[in-house]
């Protein structure tokens, strides 16, 4: 009988030829790299080609292999789906399940709803993945996660999604700052303002340009933070103002740091909603998750 790659050779490839580093592929796999090199040897012997070029500096992956690859990314998604249906017997919210998160939710909002979901469902074990929007979603588009907590609007293609809760946006500025302590504070107000935003890759970086209706070009001339907790101490050093989730300020990112915070005259948010697969077997209980992870928000 003709030997075929095993499924293991197969994750191996796919992860060498998404990283282009047998470290960092070894490390995906969670094996050693000489581990990861001998698989891959094995591989290209069952298949009688080479997948790689090898040199002391990178990886390139030969055309053959990267349509190998792109075909066992394909049977991987299979494979997940058979893992599925084999659990599809058992009793719903147990096992396992990988949940991707997007850095501007969780921080804020896993505290507030993790004990619950373990009250709720004891025999289910959550493994957390924390990633910008679009390599988390990658993830979940090729199995590697099972579903994803994300900031809406945003376009996922063929996923499903369900809104868990509103987001408002609160203004945020220096205790100095001309609009320190007011109630409601305008888009007008804004204008000559210098607005602090997260760096690219941040979907809240979109978000509040489209509330402040500024175009992206204007914003690569500000300051860029990687983070919420360091955008608030950049206001808190009078560098510029910015909006932040209520999210965020619930989970109390703006204490001890004497920043004055207001709502928007128009108010206006951010959606929080779970993301998964349309075709995964599993879709029942992320609706279920949804439901729960919103009844949660509402009391926490």
């Amino acid at each position: 009988m003709k030997r075929l790659p095993t499924m293991k050779q197969l994750q191996y490839l796919v992860a060498l030829a998404d990283t282009r580093h047998f470290g960092r592929a070894a490390e995906r796999c969670h094996i050693t790299q000489s581990t990861l090199s001998a698989g891959i040897r094995d591989l290209e012997s069952v298949l009688g080609t080479a997948v790689a070029e090898r040199s002391n500096r990178h990886v390139l992956i030969t055309r053959v292999g990267a349509q190998i690859a792109e075909r066992a990314k394909a049977l991987l998604r299979d494979a997940e789906e058979v893992m599925e249906v084999a659990s599809a017997g058992r009793s719903p919210m147990t096992g396992e399940m990988r949940l991707g998160v997007i850095p501007t939710i969780g921080p804020f909002l896993l505290p507030r709803v993790l004990p619950g979901l373990r009250e709720r469902f004891p025999e289910l074990t959550v493994y957390l993945r924390e990633e910008q929007t679009v390599p988390l979603l990658a993830r979940l588009e090729d199995g590697a996660l099972d579903a994803a907590l994300i900031a809406l609007p945003y376009e996922t293609g063929d996923l499903d999604t369900r809104v868990i809760l509103e987001d408002e946006f609160l203004f945020a500025c220096n205790r100095d700052h001309a609009l320190a302590g007011a109630g409601e504070v305008s888009l007008d107000a804004l204008a000559g303002e210098r607005l602090l935003l997260l760096e690219e890759g941040h979907c809240l970086r979109g978000h509040a340009l489209d509330v402040c209706e500024m175009g992206d070009t204007i914003a690569r001339a500000q300051f860029e933070a990687s983070s919420l907790h360091t955008l608030v101490q950049m206001v808190a050093a009078g560098i510029g103002v910015t909006l932040v989730p209520r999210l965020a300020v619930d989970a109390r990112i703006a204490d001890g740091t004497g920043i004055s915070l207001s709502r928007l005259a128009v108010p206006a948010s951010r959606r929080i909603g779970l993301a998964w697969r349309r075709t995964s077997l599993r879709a029942e209980e992320f609706r279920l998750l949804a439901d729960t992870l919103r009844e949660l928000t509402a009391v926490a």
